[in-house]
C-alpha cells in the first residue's frame, strides 16, 4: 500500500522542490499531495479524515490569515487537534528563524530550507525515522 504525504507551501518551486526530493528517495511508492496554503491543507485533511496521511511536511509563512501565528503553525495547532491526525507526523520546511522555537512547541520535527537545499538527505533521514516503513519501500 503507497504510503501518502501532503506538502503545504505557498511558494510553487518549494512544493515541486519538495516533491521531487520524495520521488527520488521514494519512488512510485509513495502518494504526494501538493497544496498551496494552510487552508487548503486543512481542507485535505478534514477530506481524507477516515484515510489519514502518513506524514505531514509544511512551510510556516505562507497566507496571513492566522496572525499572530504563523500559518503554518496555525495549521499545527488544527492538525494536532484532529483525533485521527493526533500522531500524524509533521516536518516544518522553512526559511524562518523561529522555526526550532516553534517546531519545539509543538513537537514536532524541522528542517530549515537553505540546510535542505545543501543536504537532501536530511529529508530522508527524519522521513525513515518518523515513518519506519518508508524505508522497506523498495524503489
Amino acid at each position: 500500500m503507497k504510503k501518502r504525504v501532503l506538502i503545504a507551501d505557498d511558494s510553487k518551486s518549494w512544493l515541486l522542490f519538495n516533491a521531487e526530493i520524495i520521488h527520488q528517495l521514494y519512488m512510485d511508492n509513495i502518494e504526494i499531495i501538493l497544496v498551496k496554503s494552510a487552508k487548503e491543507a486543512l481542507d485535505i485533511i478534514n477530506e481524507n479524515i477516515n484515510n489519514p496521511f502518513d506524514v505531514i511536511l509544511t512551510d510556516l509563512q505562507m497566507e496571513t490569515d492566522y496572525e499572530p501565528l504563523c500559518a503554518g503553525e496555525w495549521l499545527i495547532e488544527k492538525i494536532k487537534g484532529i483525533e485521527k491526525y493526533s500522531h500524524t507526523p509533521i516536518i516544518i520546511i522553512s526559511a524562518m528563524g523561529s522555526i526550532k522555537y516553534i517546531a519545539k512547541k509543538y513537537s514536532v520535527e524541522f528542517i530549515s530550507k537553505n540546510q535542505l537545499i545543501n543536504n537532501k538527505l536530511l529529508l530522508k533521514l527524519i522521513l525513515d525515522k518518523l515513518v519506519p516503513s518508508l524505508s522497506n519501500i523498495e524503489k
